[in-house]
Parts: structure tokens; C-alpha cells; sequence
């Protein structure tokens, strides 16, 4: 019988549609991305010059905007937001209008052009976290940026342009409503409870078991109670903590682990399927101590429909239970 289950967290409702529902494995049978190396891909060695000026490297040698960098950070060539102005609140009539000030750039893994997360060592993707870390600090400074929004976009059907690996990262002048939505939930169990609903579901899932697909001595990986997609994921803290820049040396070795593991396991055991990964954390400036940083990982394995578009509510054809139990069965 197909069961409604609902998120803690936002209080919305989901739809597990048991009866309709894949076997996780047949997920695995989607064709395989396979990327094609361009010479003129701005991100690969030898193309610094066509990319805007590094904003951050990590290199054993080389001077900056050339060749011998590990990570390298620049402004996005064509930026959804730029840093120049300010977010001031315009009324048109019964409209309103934001100018679109802010932080766009980009976090490019590595030089190697088919280099995934998944196929990564651990050092390398600790690189990448760390220039994450760094660069959330520095915009953080900002004082027109409210919320710092990073993400990776993997495969077209996910929306990448590029294939060479990267991350995304904005600087945006509001809170986004998904993010909101969180909060809001979060505030509302700490109101009642005294208690972070995030640390409530950790300990719950620890507790089960069924749902996890990785864990490490600081992290956690597991497959939402009332997943909105086929193995959705999420990477969060144990400990207690609001904000991503909380993070310590001893926790990026920790979290670059459990990012590695569990990406190899959804790379190995969904044939490298398109996905989008964002972060998730407190707004700048703002005590959110109801709050609870985290990654949340959506491959794209499934179409919206109307009922989705139209409702609201997502009918999700698989039981997190049983995508966590397949991931699980994959080795790191």
C-alpha cells in the first residue's frame, strides 16, 4: 500500500508509491555520462588565460593564473550575481525587484578533465572542501551576501554546461525559500523540544541503521525517512553545528572521507548517474542554533510530473530503506 511519510524538518508531505515502485538496481541501467575532453576547456592546464583571474589556488609551483595549481577558484565568466552595487529593494507597483548583487564563482576540483569526486583520493577532495571553507569565510565578510549557496551540477541532465569537474559557488543578497522552509521547521521542533531536529534524526538514524549508507567518526550519510527522490542522500555533522565555516582541520579530513565514500558508492552502484549536490547551511550574521549544516545529494534519475508541479507533493517510486541497502552493498 503506498504510505505518506512527512519531513520532519519542513513538515511536508511525501508520497512513497510502493506499488509503482523500482527495484533500486534498475536504476543502475541508465547509460553511463561519459565525457569528452575539449582542448579548449577553460578549466584544463595550459587555459588559465581564458578563465577571469583566480581568486584562490592551491599549487606546489607556478606563478598565479598559470599552470601547476591542485584547486583553483575564479569569478564565473558569465555570473548569475556580481559584486559590484547594492542589493537594494526596488517597488514597481505591485511587484518588486532585487538588483542582483552578490558572489559567482567557481571551484575547479582539479586539472585532470575527467576527474570525478567519486575517483578522487581523499587529499584531493579535502583540497577542494578546504578552498570551499576558505572562500565561504571570505565572502561571509561580505555585507551585501545573507547566504553563502554552494553546488555541483554533474551531467546535462543535471544542468552542467562544462564537463570538467566543479563546483559553483554564489553569494546571494536573500535567503532562499528552501532554505527558509528549513529554518522555519527547525525553529518551530526547538520551540517545542528544546531539542535540533537534526541532531533528533541523526540519533534516530543511528539508531535504525537501515537508512545509512556510510558513517564515519564525524559524519554521517543516509537516505531521508521521507526521501523526495530515489536515493536522495544526505551528508551531515553528528556534532552539532550551524554553520559549514564551524568546520575544523580535523573535521574536512573526516567530511572529504564520507564525501569520497558515499559518491563511489552512488557512482559504482547507479552506472555515474547525473546528480546536483548542494550545501546547506545557517544564513550569515544570524544566530540559528536550531539549525544544522549538511549536504544533500539528488541524482536524477526520475521526471517531475504534474501531480509534483502541481501539488507540491513528490510520489517517490522507491523506499528509502531499500536505496540505502543497495548503496550499502557497494564497496568505498
Amino acid at each position: 500500500m503506498p504510505q505518506l511519510r512527512q519531513d520532519i524538518v519542513t513538515g511536508k508531505w511525501v508520497i512513497i508509491a510502493t506499488e509503482r515502485a523500482r527495484r533500486p538496481h534498475s536504476f543502475s541501467e541508465t547509460k553511463r555520462i561519459v565525457s569528452k575532453k575539449r582542448t579548449t576547456c577553460p578549466f584544463c592546464y595550459g587555459n588559465e588565460y581564458m578563465t577571469p583571474l583566480e581568486v584562490l589556488a592551491f599549487r606546489d609551483n607556478g606563478e598565479p593564473n598559470s599552470s601547476g595549481w591542485k584547486v583553483r577558484v575564479v569569478p564565473n565568466k558569465f555570473p548569475a550575481l556580481i559584486p559590484e552595487g547594492k542589493p537594494e529593494l526596488i517597488k514597481n507597483g505591485i511587484y518588486f525587484t532585487m538588483n542582483g548583487v552578490g558572489a559567482h564563482e567557481v571551484v575547479i576540483h582539479s586539472p585532470n578533465h575527467d576527474l570525478l569526486l567519486p575517483l578522487m583520493n581523499e587529499k584531493q577532495i579535502e583540497l577542494v572542501l578546504k578552498a570551499y571553507l576558505i572562500r565561504y569565510k571570505e565572502l561571509s565578510e561580505d555585507p551585501n551576501i545573507k547566504f553563502i549557496h554552494i553546488i555541483i551540477n554533474h551531467g546535462k541532465e543535471a544542468g552542467a554546461s562544462l564537463d570538467h569537474p566543479h563546483s559553483q559557488l554564489f553569494g546571494l543578497p536573500i535567503v532562499p525559500n528552501f532554505v527558509l522552509d528549513e529554518l522555519d521547521g527547525a525553529k518551530r521542533y526547538f520551540d517545542k523540544f528544546k531539542k535540533c531536529v537534526f541532531c533528533e534524526i541523526i540519533k534516530k538514524e543511528l539508531q535504525d541503521g537501515k537508512r545509512i549508507i556510510e558513517e564515519t567518526d564525524k559524519f554521517i550519510a543516509f537516505e531521508p525517512f521521507a526521501s523526495k527522490l530515489p536515493f536522495e542522500t544526505l551528508i551531515i555533522p553528528k556534532k552539532h553545528m550551524e554553520s559549514f565555516s564551524d568546520m575544523g582541520e580535523n573535521d574536512l579530513v573526516d567530511c572529504s572521507k564520507i564525501i569520497r565514500n558515499t559518491m563511489k558508492k552512488i557512482y559504482d552502484g547507479l552506472n555515474d548517474p547525473p546528480l546536483n549536490y548542494w550545501l546547506h547551511s545557517t544564513p550569515l550574521r544570524n544566530n540559528h542554533e536550531h539549525y544544522h549544516w549538511h549536504f544533500e545529494i539528488i541524482p536524477k534519475l526520475t521526471t517531475t510530473g504534474g501531480f509534483e508541479l502541481g501539488t507540491g507533493t513528490i510520489i517517490n517510486t522507491t523506499l528509502p530503506e531499500e536505496c540505502a541497502k543497495y548503496l550499502r552493498n557497494f564497496n568505498k
